[in-house]
């Protein structure tokens, strides 16, 4: 059990963090890709890389874990250095404006954000008592929600009275990155414990080549659990599924809004009331009931219930009668969103090894980081030949499915049981 100290100081300095982590947040689902939009006139292939931008640094998060246990530094001063990583990559789009820049920036910025979950996760492992870790995490995620709609109320603000004002917003993004590392830098936290041998000295081979085995293929030592862990299988399973069908819906709301084709062609500050005032207002509201609820409840359940959440929203949101079904759409993704984030973030924590969670979590935003990459590219190319609706009402038919893979594992009350028994020592 973590002293309550630590608890203290790092709860302390992730509240701190959430203020510029909802600036980022919001940057990642609507500014960034609004600029290319608006500013740029940006094609298919550049609104994916940049919809993509996150998903890539998950991906990366599976070679991330095992060069930041090699490195035996403190996980959090790793995050922090990524993140001044992104604050540099800001600050070069704000003063180079062109998108051949604006998109390598945005995948170095908001990849590296991402990368570091599984690293964050760990210090919620280590540092947070299981019956309360929601709750704590829960109550980040509100003033997160509260910092992203203030500024998305701004930044909206800003860019519907002049686009070209869209540098500033750089800015803005880039002392966000930098107050988040500072952040990050003063959040307790260990080295992670190194579960893959040291790396041999180098071979040669019968050609006399030299071979040094390297991380490139030693990051796919963490899919072992997918062959050891059944719960692990089936739960990623759904959830590769599930977050596909979302993850393409994500970005085509700013499409929906923002493109004439659609017979809406709002402002970004329309553009920003419906992909974030108003979901940040639903989280806001119910981020501490899914906290709790996340604690005490089954995990299959709760992720059934969530998937029905985010299926009822996209259908609303994009099939639905003008203002009304934009504004109900937006408030269920919202309170869904609230609850997926928090069950995101922290379902491996009941099932995994407590000296594995950073694994454990790598393969969990690895396959993440495969959906959200794709999902987005295929999401705008079938923007060109279907009707937006159509694929909306087919994604929330696979958010579905996925939740029925995961009705067998509830009746043995799995959550429950890997909690109790790993959690605890047992």
């Amino acid at each position: 059990m973590p002293d309550a100290q630590t608890t203290a100081l790092t709860y302390r300095y992730d509240r701190l963090r959430a203020i510029p982590q909802g600036v980022i947040e919001s940057a990642s689902t609507t500014f960034l890709l609004l600029i290319a939009v608006k500013a740029f006139d940006a094609g298919p292939t550049p609104k994916s890389l940049i919809a993509a931008a996150g998903n890539i640094g998950l991906l990366l998060s599976l070679w991330l874990v095992p060069l930041v246990e090699r490195s035996h530094r403190p996980v959090m001063r790793v995050a922090a250095r990524l993140m001044l990583a992104g604050a540099a990559a800001m600050l070069i789009a704000a003063g180079i404006p062109a998108l051949p820049v604006l998109v390598p920036a945005t995948i170095v910025a908001i990849g590296a954000s991402n990368a570091i979950i599984p690293l964050l996760t760990s210090v919620y492992q280590d540092n947070y008592a299981p019956r309360e870790r929601g709750r704590l995490v829960s109550r980040t995620f509100v003033i997160r929600v509260v910092a992203a709609a203030a500024f998305a109320e701004l930044a909206g603000r800003l860019l519907t009275a002049d686009i070209a004002l869209f540098r500033w917003l750089l800015v803005a993004f880039a002392l966000a990155f930098a107050l988040a590392a500072y952040c990050l830098a003063h959040i307790p936290s260990r080295a992670l414990q190194e579960s893959r041998p040291p790396l041999p000295a180098s071979k040669t081979d019968d050609a006399g080549a030299q071979h040094r085995p390297g991380i490139v293929f030693g990051a796919f030592d963490s899919l072992k659990f997918l062959r050891t862990d059944r719960t692990l299988r089936w739960t990623l399973a759904s959830w590769m599924l599930m977050g596909f069908a979302n993850l393409m819906m994500w970005p085509l709301r700013v499409e929906f809004l923002a493109n004439p084709k659609y017979g809406l062609a709002l402002n970004p500050q329309q553009i920003a009331l419906y992909t974030v005032m108003i979901p940040s207002v639903a989280r806001l509201v119910l981020s501490p009931m899914w906290g709790r609820l996340f604690d005490r409840m089954n995990f299959f359940v709760l992720r059934i219930i969530l998937n029905a959440g985010f299926a009822l929203g996209i259908a609303s949101f994009f099939t639905g009668a003008g203002a009304i079904g934009l504004t109900v759409g937006a408030i269920i993704f919202g309170a869904s969103n609230a609850g997926g984030e928090i069950a995101w973030s922290l379902w491996v924590t009941k099932f995994a090894p407590a000296e594995r969670v950073a694994e454990y979590m790598s393969v969990h935003t690895f396959f993440t980081g495969i959906r959200g990459i794709f999902a987005p590219i295929l999401a705008f190319q079938l923007t060109q030949t279907l009707d937006i609706g159509a694929i909306a009402l087919v994604c929330a038919g696979f958010i579905m499915l996925a939740s029925l893979i995961l009705v067998p594992e509830i009746g043995g009350q799995k959550g429950a049981a890997h909690t109790a028994g790993r959690n605890t020592g047992a």
